[in-house]
């Protein structure tokens, strides 16, 4: 039995991790919300790891409100970096293996070509920065970890462009979104998944990682194809970024290159059309 320790579990991604439990009984999931383990407090951190034996900790737990952020820089840096050091510490402290997620945002998208793990990072605001650093934290201190960076995550949990998109569908005869900021929309519970299959082949070639569905898109297109999907009849028009000002600058390019984490877990990654499908078929179960 694999013991794992998943941090945040209200979080979209948290959840997702919970829907796909059952699934894998050969992994004995802890799920804590940040009332149960507020990985910014040391004491909170270490009593936990303290108390039991976990083999992997998989930190759900993000500071995500991009805009937000440019003016919270503190709790941004808290949550991001601060919570990530602690959380590395005691997965150092207890031999725990740490897989943390990260973001696209760590780029300044001024690339043409996808992104690879290697490449320079130059994040453009607080929400980049403070993922950043803790990253590098990460890597100080920990030699057993697994960065995962990813971009564009939606679900049928949480908050997210998906639900923001069908829930305006209903209130708006008529949206724009910006067609000039360029990525690939991921399904948060192909992630999962794929960070489960880590888990299961016990893979120890630690380090960086990629990983998004396959595809590129605006988010324009993402917003065309959920009307599509749920037959909506709102008008929606294409406007660049300069027409959609907001606190925090976003990269216009940030296509990750996957191929590291093909290979590494020998793995097919669908298609984000694909997996848009499932995850509007899951999200009308998930209502019914």
């Amino acid at each position: 039995m694999i013991h794992v320790l998943v941090t945040a579990k209200d979080s979209q991604l948290g959840q997702c991790f919970q829907s796909l439990a059952l699934k894998h009984p050969n992994i004995q999931f802890d799920f804590k919300a940040s009332s149960d383990l507020d990985i910014t407090n040391q004491a909170n951190v270490e009593d936990v790891f303290s108390a039991h034996a976990f083999d992997y900790c998989i930190n759900c737990a993000a500071y995500t409100a991009v805009d937000k952020a440019e003016e919270a820089i503190e709790l941004a840096n808290k949550v991001n970096h601060i919570g990530v050091k602690l959380l590395a510490e005691s997965c150092k402290n207890f031999n725990v293996t740490l897989i943390h997620v990260s973001t696209d945002f760590v780029f300044d998208g001024e690339a043409s070509v996808p992104y690879l793990e290697d490449d320079i990072t130059n994040p453009l605001g607080v929400y980049g920065k403070t993922k950043l650093a803790g990253e590098q934290t990460i890597i100080k201190t920990i030699p057993n970890y697994f960065i995962i960076r990813t971009s564009w995550l939606y679900s049928e949990y949480g908050h997210n462009f998906l639900k923001t998109m069908l829930r305006l569908a209903k209130e708006r005869d008529e949206i724009g979104v910006v067609d000039d900021q360029i990525g690939s929309p991921t399904y948060a519970k192909d992630l999962a998944e794929v960070i489960l299959k880590c888990i299961y082949t016990r893979n120890n070639s630690f380090g960086i990682y990629h990983y998004s569905n396959s595809g590129v898109a605006s988010w324009y297109d993402f917003a065309s194809e959920i009307f599509r999907l749920s037959n909506s009849n709102i008008k929606l028009n294409s406007i660049s970024t300069k027409d959609y000002l907001t606190p925090a600058k976003r990269p216009k390019y940030s296509v990750l290159k996957t191929l590291k984490i093909k290979k590494a877990l020998d793995i097919d990654i669908p298609n984000w059309k694909n997996s848009l499908r499932r995850a509007y078929s899951n999200l009308a179960i998930k209502r019914n």
